[in-house]
């Protein structure tokens, strides 16, 4: 059971490094620092947008509009902090109980 909690925490904590890489690429794009003519860096770019998009997408339409402030991802950033400390406060030691995990 706590392998799937160490599982949970993990993916959350890459999706949240994931989530920082889209917002910088996304600023050195808007910026012209990248080249976004180049295979590597377009590549890099859409898979952070293939994995970012579906879970900041329906946010982005919700939130209003801030004349091209994206606040997104640190509503999801946000969100992701929530859920790991309540699994580690609240959920792993209703689990575990008295094991000192």
């Amino acid at each position: 059971m706590y392998a799937i909690f160490w599982l949970i925490l993990t993916v959350l904590d890459i999706y949240f490094w994931i989530l920082i890489a889209s917002a910088v690429y996304s600023w050195l794009y808007a910026f012209n620092v990248v080249n976004p003519r180049n295979q590597i860096v377009a590549s890099i770019g859409q898979f952070l947008y293939a994995t970012t998009e579906p879970v900041l997408g329906p946010i982005r339409r919700r939130l209003p509009n801030l004349n091209g402030i994206d606040i997104s991802p640190i509503v999801v950033i946000v969100l992701i902090q929530f859920l790991q400390i309540f699994i580690k406060t609240s959920i792993m030691p209703a689990v575990f109980g008295a094991m000192g995990v």
